[in-house]
């Protein structure tokens, strides 16, 4: 592995924070300098308390200017926060930007579950599996017009869009938001559609007065797949694809999808899965490589029964899926990633498991290719204690090549915690 400290994008794609809809439309890898594996060390940043400042993080970190934005699950008045941190000399200050209020007052959203992304206008945008109209909501986190001098300073939230299960769709999963070129907005519901409540693909459109009009793109029905955990990612060519936990030519295991636009969207399956030796229940999303292979992982099964990461590549019209590693696996079952990978600029792979690793409530790994295979090595494993338990996150690198994420579980009060890794 290469030991660069200067962290750079090499190619196009959607950056750590999505920050420019001309980087979401690319290739969709996240892309920084190669990190050496040994000597790490491990610190909690933020431990959360389930009061004001969250509890229970089911989704991990955006990075921008070097601070660290996300959401948490519960907390603030019981239906879960946005956040902030930032570094203050060698220690970091946390701000919640946003407490939602659930379903009443405003119906401003409740209970978020994926993490918050920067648009190309430069605020926050996300969603709440609850809250709305009672089923989720897609909204936009804005600093206020005026400075504040008070304490806390909270950021002005509009809704975009309220869901109402069919046929625009019923809760957004763990997935981010996308934006494409001409500032639609993508992502992805677990269920509602048309008919069988299997999930939706769905376009917010900007309206020419203001606000948007949301449209399912496509709706899930079982052997297409059903279920979508995860946000969708662009080709370059405007194709979008993801994952769905259930569904499939097997029913059951999940699908790796993709949607092509002519007239409308179809949809075909690069990858179904069997529930076997190939793994099974998708709930990571997907990320590309400068050759147009994709990466993935599933939460389950594998010759380990923990779980798999795996490659897609393109061969003519057709996919040829290889697993890469598969994870040992515990009694429990889909203890495998939950959190979409990041690749690195020498194409090491980095992820989190649920309850994986060597005491079983999950651990930070890498994956690194050598000589034709890939060889893993375990960062970090938690214990559930004070460091945290059940990371259901995405990682993210600063400049320096710190790596951060979150644990849903864990902490002095149980309900999660921030994390960060160094390397020497």
């Amino acid at each position: 592995m290469t030991n660069v400290r200067q962290s750079r994008n090499l190619i196009c794609g959607l950056s750590l924070g999505a920050a420019t809809a001309a980087l979401a439309i690319a290739s969709m890898l996240i892309v920084v300098a190669a990190q050496p594996a040994q000597a790490q060390t491990y610190t909690v940043i933020h431990t959360f308390t389930g009061g004001q400042d969250g509890g229970t993080p089911r989704s991990g970190l955006t990075i921008k200017a070097g601070n660290l934005y996300g959401t948490a699950y519960n907390g603030g008045v019981g239906y879960g926060t946005v956040y902030q941190l930032k570094h203050k000399g060698a220690g970091w200050t946390f701000t919640p930007l946003y407490t939602f209020k659930g379903f009443g007052n405003g119906g401003d959203g409740a209970n978020p579950e994926a993490r918050v992304i920067f648009g190309p206008n430069g605020t926050l945008y996300g969603t709440t599996n609850l809250g709305g109209l009672g089923v989720g909501t897609v909204f936009n986190l804005r600093p206020a017009a005026r400075a504040c001098t008070a304490a806390l300073c909270p950021w002005t939230e509009t809704v975009l869009h309220s869901f109402y299960g069919n046929p625009d769709g019923e809760g957004p999963g763990y997935g981010d938001l996308i934006f494409d070129k001409a500032g639609n907005i993508y992502g992805t519901t677990s269920n509602g559609g048309n008919g069988s409540n299997d999930g939706t693909v769905y376009e917010l459109t900007p309206k020419a007065g203001g606000g948007y009009t949301e449209m399912p793109i496509y709706s899930f029905s079982g052997s297409d797949g059903a279920f979508p955990q995860n946000g969708v990612i662009f080709d370059n060519a405007g194709n979008l694809y993801s994952t769905t936990i259930n569904g499939g030519l097997s029913i059951s295991y999940g699908t790796v999808f993709e949607l092509t636009k002519s007239i409308g969207w179809t949809e075909s399956l690069p990858y179904s899965f069997q529930g076997g030796n190939d793994g099974g229940y998708p709930y990571a999303g997907l990320i590309f490589d400068p050759s147009g292979n994709l990466y993935g992982a599933t939460s389950d099964f594998g010759t380990g029964g923990g779980g798999t990461v795996f490659e897609l590549s393109p061969s003519g019209d057709s996919w040829t899926y290889n697993v890469l590693y598969s994870f040992a696996g515990t009694a429990d079952h889909q203890c495998g990633p939950w959190g979409t990978l990041v690749m690195d600029g020498a194409g090491n792979l980095y992820g989190t498991t649920y309850c994986d690793g060597a005491n079983g409530y999950g651990n930070v790994f890498e994956l690194s290719p050598l000589n034709g295979g890939w060889i893993y090595m375990d960062l970090y494993d938690f214990t559930g204690g004070n460091d945290g338990g059940n990371p259901v996150s995405n990682v993210v690198f600063d400049a320096s090549g710190n790596l951060y994420g979150t644990a849903s579980t864990g902490g002095t009060h149980n309900v999660g915690v921030v994390w960060e890794i160094t390397f020497p």
